[in-house]
């Protein structure tokens, strides 16, 4: 525990929060647009070309990020490399196969879908981190879950298929995040970023060649917004987590969610049915109090560390 983690909550360090907040909101609707630019592009040219563009200029960004903070040669040591690589691999297979799902299902109801990621993270946060998690989070788990079977409605006769592949980017985006939670305790958040990157490169770079096609003017421009908005988002994503902790940052990375209903609806005019937003209120409400009960978890142990460290005079 950092020594800094045991003082006491300052006028600054409320108004860091403040600005950390505001920093992810404004993230999120920056990934939203990347998603509607994403199922834009889905229409006219090949999943795998948009996302080895995409992964181009991210592993460039990653690079130079890196070189201005700890250094390129040192931000690709790692202690825990092998999952390092399986992360990268996750997230380009997780990716490309929300980006195909895109062709097939609305921006509004994929991040309706999405938004139970939190819950899968927490539900797996016990096998794979050996966390404990208390009946009161398990049972907001459970909600959550019922909020997304809501939204899918598995036993009617409106059931998307497609709904399937986007629960395996749920649950691979879950796994995705957890192993991202356990290699930060061991190496460098460029190190997390720089294979993010790379690894998702040489994947992509490794398919696109089968698919590639011609661009035009039109869809090389969208091409990059869409990489610009990608590396704008992680930008504003990196200087929140400097201002906030992640704890407190959890509950309004659901802000993709309201900016996907509002580009959704005036982009492509979707509209989420009554049953869909009644579920998405429920994962998202889910989420929220195991972002809430987190919090108030880890501050009681910081304060019992505290009190164990700086015991009170007798």
């Amino acid at each position: 525990m950092k020594s800094e983690d045991l003082q006491q909550a300052t006028p600054e360090d409320a108004d860091n929060t403040v600005k950390g907040i505001v920093a992810l909101v404004v993230a999120t609707l920056f990934f939203a647009g990347q998603d509607a630019i994403t199922k834009h592009l889905t229409g006219s040219l090949p999943v795998a070309q948009i996302i080895l563009v995409r992964f181009f200029f991210f592993a460039l960004f990653a690079l130079v990020y890196a070189s201005y903070t700890i250094g390129i040669r040192r931000a690709f040591e790692s202690k825990m490399r092998g999952q390092q690589i399986l992360r990268g691999v996750l997230i380009v297979v997780e990716i490309s196969l929300f980006a195909w799902s895109l062709k097939f299902m609305g921006l509004a109801e994929m991040h309706a879908i999405f938004a139970s990621f939190p819950l899968v993270i927490t539900a797996l946060s016990v096998p794979m981190l050996g966390e404990q998690v208390g009946w009161r989070r398990w049972l907001a788990v459970a909600i959550g879950f019922i909020g997304t079977l809501i939204i899918i409605q598995p036993g009617s006769g409106d059931f998307n298929v497609t709904i399937l592949i986007v629960l395996i980017c749920v649950l691979m985006f879950a796994v995705y995040n957890l192993l991202t939670r356990k290699v930060s305790r061991e190496d460098h958040f460029e190190t997390s970023l720089i294979y993010f990157g790379v690894v998702g490169l040489f994947i992509s770079a490794m398919v696109a060649p089968f698919y590639w096609q011609t661009v035009n003017a039109g869809q090389a421009i969208w091409l990059l917004i869409i990489s610009a908005t990608s590396i704008i988002g992680h930008l504003l994503l990196i200087k929140a987590l400097q201002f906030a902790p992640a704890v407190i940052l959890q509950p309004f990375n659901y802000f993709v969610l309201v900016w996907a209903i509002i580009i959704g609806y005036f982009a492509y005019g979707e509209i989420l049915n009554t049953t869909s937003l009644i579920g998405a209120g429920l994962v998202v409400i889910s989420g929220i109090y195991i972002a809430r009960r987190e919090y108030k978890v880890t501050r009681e142990a910081k304060r019992r560390l505290r009190r164990a460290m700086y015991p009170p005079e007798v």
